[in-house]
């Protein structure tokens, strides 16, 4: 079996409603696409049949590898970790010394991680370069541009 996926109880949560989404009102309108494909006529010539057919498959692969994430995941609670250092679901503020900018971070697990949110995969080139680091500490992290070092202002 794989390794486990980290999840918050939040997100657990999010991905079970969406799963049921899926399986219940995904597969009616599927259902639904096939039957008015199939009513097009001749299926060996109906591009209409063989494209919901192809999008069944699809959705079918979409609750398949949702539910083995789910049956993959372990709950996590950040008020378990040190606060005086970053750990999953730490709140970050650092500071860009390359740039002077400042930015916020939750560090949370790859499959949680949405940059456009804040959110930070641990596994990321950031995120494995302020693990276990504590407030005040500079950090160096190797990104594709180049190393990019941090202070960290804040821990959450």
């Amino acid at each position: 079996m794989a390794n486990f996926v980290y999840l918050t109880a939040e997100r657990l949560r999010e991905i079970e409603g969406e799963v049921k989404e899926l399986k219940t009102n995904g597969r009616k309108q599927m259902a639904n696409t096939i039957a008015e494909a199939r009513s097009y006529g001749d299926l060996s010539e109906n591009a209409e049949y063989d494209a919901a057919k192809d999008a069944q498959g699809l959705l079918e692969l979409k609750i398949s590898k949702m539910e083995s994430l789910l049956s993959r995941a372990q709950i996590i609670d950040g008020s378990t970790f040190p606060e005086d250092e970053v750990h999953i679901l730490s709140n970050v503020k650092v500071k860009n010394l390359n740039n002077s900018k400042i930015y916020d971070y939750l560090l949370v697990s790859p499959e949680e991680a949405d940059l456009q949110q804040g959110k930070i995969a641990l596994t990321s080139p950031v995120g494995k370069a302020l693990m276990g680091k504590k407030l005040g500490e500079l950090v160096e992290a190797q990104v594709p541009a180049g190393i990019i070092k941090f202070e960290i202002l804040a821990i959450d």
